[in-house]
């Protein structure tokens, strides 16, 4: 174990990457269990925190962390050990404490026992999955330092790959497919999967290709509708990790 994570972490100097992802992980999982713990009004645990009546939620002290770590890691102390791994740590904390609120950002309201809170969770998962896939050496957009064959690849071909790739994302993001469309863009196989597929109702591509009344736009809302097994499994982690909504 020693030896694959010198190997795999430490020589290629993603060892601050690594302590980003176990900040990340490590600050969401903590931040869900206390605020499953106030929501339970658990005598002996902290409340929220309120001076003067102001409810701070945990987006502020996620802010505050990314600075603090955003301005670590630019320092000139930012590449040396062990700075660079503890304000990583750092920025990853503040990262999931962000995102944990995304969708109180995005509504500018506290929906964080909702349905609508949900997509804080989806932004989390995202995050870890985005940071997992950098960690394990995926590249954006597919582009890598060398062909096939082991050939430095000319900068036309860069270009083509990135705009390509690029291409599929954004279209898997119009149909609203969040998922696939973020996470292909490092891995471009996920994004042409959601690029090819129907769009979900409401989405801008849907808005503006699917008319009221088409084929498309029934078969879209036929899918949306339909209850799949992957949903209900999702919905069970989703439950389990963070909560169910106070209207489910």
């Amino acid at each position: 174990m020693g030896d694959w994570y010198r190997r795999e972490i430490l020589d290629p100097g993603k060892q601050p990457l690594f302590f980003l992802l176990l900040g990340f992980l490590g600050a969401f999982l903590f931040i869900r269990l206390s605020v499953r713990m106030i929501r339970a009004e658990v005598s002996w645990w902290p409340k929220n925190v309120t001076p003067g009546g102001l409810h701070i939620h945990h987006v502020v002290f996620g802010v505050v962390f990314m600075i603090l770590g955003g301005l670590g890691l630019a320092s000139p102390i930012g590449g040396t050990r062990p700075w660079a791994e503890i304000e990583a740590a750092l920025f990853g904390i503040g990262t999931a404490l962000v995102l944990d609120e995304f969708a109180l950002i995005l509504h500018l309201r506290d929906v964080y026992w909702s349905e609508e809170g949900r997509l804080s969770v989806d932004a989390v998962v995202v995050g870890a999955a985005v940071c997992g896939l950098l960690l394990l050496g995926a590249a954006p957009f597919g582009v890598t330092e060398a062909s096939v064959d082991g050939a430095p690849v000319s900068g036309w071909s860069y270009a083509t790959v990135i705009v390509v790739n690029a291409g599929f994302a954004l279209v898997a993001l119009a149909k609203g497919k969040a998922f696939t469309g973020l996470l292909g863009m490092l891995v471009p196989v996920l994004a042409a999967v959601g690029a090819v597929r129907l769009a979900r109702p409401g989405s801008p591509w849907a808005r503006r290709r699917y008319p009221a009344g088409s084929l498309k736009a029934e078969r879209a809302q036929a899918r949306e509708e339909r209850e799949g097994w992957q949903r209900r499994l999702r919905v069970r982690v989703y439950d389990a990790i963070a909560g169910k909504p106070s209207n489910s």
